[in-house]
């Protein structure tokens, strides 16, 4: 009897299928605001533009649920369970099997500890690890101590079980290797973009009308927590309010929280005559306050990415911003940089940069370049490299 070739063999042979995962994605935060929120909504969104090979299923919750119109190779399953919750870390799992995916994303690093299938994470920061203190939260000491162990432990499980790990900056990454014993070869960078106008029809004026802002003024936009490092941005500004002859105002924008009625119930700041803070604004009426700022000013101890400066240089606005964690790296030659832990150094670049056209032009041209370097686009398929590396090895 006679052999056949290895040839003869192959023709009788059926070709081999490529191997398409079956992607799951926790999106149960998706379009509750911004952060980790819009990172979400953002990926998910470039997904479904470059994606159409693998299949995606969305954890959703009923208040996220019809968010999105989804093409054929996404579907939904009902996951409506509070993020950092008991229920979270039992329920979770498996709910999960049951929906049978290849490999689970994990946008931020609250993964349930009972879950022991193949997934990747995304860690937006270590600020536990930076600013572990009682005054960044509401809770007493003890019950303080207590979270913070807990995500900390979390995390670390997170990280180390994690098939692959994207960052949301060089700095970040960095940080994971050090305080998370993580090598560099299972940490991927994802920087995140700004975004541009939200609507062509705002009505300049109206916002500034609503708090009785007047110009020129300088704006901060986002939350009070400590690192924020607002409280040094007040006695800046008392500064500034002593030696500024152009009547600069300064307005803060944040949604309402036990962290800025902290700050607003400071003498620091009721001593001031030219401070403004709105509580939480539309999309529409902070484009009405980006639109007659004079800048932007951004003096945090800690970033793990530092969107906000960005979204101001995207539109014409120049920054200020403190030389500290990855905002060098995030804004390139795009701002004003200070040291954060001085009011004097702060005051100054603020008076400077609302005043000196040619610095004002220096930071716009070079915002040029910095902001080619973003793109929604170039981190979902970034993300998407992630998951092949993390299925195949």
């Amino acid at each position: 009897m006679q052999l056949a070739g290895p040839f003869q063999l192959l023709r009788h042979l059926r070709p081999l299928k490529p191997f398409y995962m079956r992607i799951g994605i926790d999106a149960r935060m998706m379009g509750y605001g911004f952060g980790i929120a819009r990172y979400e909504l953002e990926l998910v969104k470039q997904l479904m533009e470059i994606d159409t090979d693998n299949t995606y299923v969305l954890f959703l919750r009923r208040e996220n649920w019809d968010l999105l119109d989804l093409p054929a190779n996404f579907s939904r399953v009902l996951a409506d369970i509070s993020w950092y919750s008991f229920e979270e870390q039992w329920r979770m799992p498996r709910i999960i099997r049951a929906a049978g995916v290849d490999l689970m994303h994990f946008p931020h690093w609250n993964v349930p500890l009972a879950y022991r299938s193949p997934f990747v994470l995304t860690i937006h920061d270590l600020i536990m690890y930076h600013f572990p203190r009682p005054q960044a939260t509401t809770l007493g000491p003890f019950k303080f101590w207590m979270k913070d162990r807990i995500h900390r432990i979390v995390l670390k499980w997170a990280a180390h079980r994690a098939r692959h790990i994207l960052a949301t900056s060089m700095f970040t990454k960095f940080d994971i290797m050090e305080h998370l014993g993580i090598s560099d070869e299972h940490i991927t960078v994802t920087y995140q973009a700004p975004f541009g106008r939200v609507s062509d029809d705002v009505v300049v004026q109206s916002a500034l009308l609503k708090w009785g802002i007047s110009t020129p003024y300088v704006l901060y936009v986002g939350s009070a927590y400590p690192h924020k490092n607002l409280e040094t941005l007040l006695d800046a500004w008392q500064l500034i309010e002593r030696e500024d002859e152009h009547d600069l105002t300064l307005v803060l924008v944040g949604a309402e929280s036990p962290f800025y009625e902290r700050l607003t119930a400071l003498p620091s700041f009721s001593r001031l005559s030219r401070a403004v803070y709105t509580g939480f604004v539309t999309d529409a009426a902070l484009e009405d306050l980006y639109t007659e700022a004079s800048l932007l000013v951004h003096p945090s101890l800690y970033e793990g990415f530092g969107l906000t400066p960005l979204e101001a240089l995207i539109r014409g606005i120049p920054v200020v911003a403190a030389a500290a964690s990855c905002l060098p790296e995030v804004l390139g030659g795009a701002a004003l940089y200070v040291d954060p832990t001085s009011p004097a150094d702060i005051a100054a670049a603020i008076i400077r940069l609302s005043h000196d056209e040619a610095a004002r032009l220096e930071i716009l041209g070079a915002a040029r370049t910095e902001l080619a370097r973003y793109s929604w686009r170039d981190l979902a398929e970034k993300t998407v490299r992630a998951y092949q590396h993390a299925v195949n090895g």
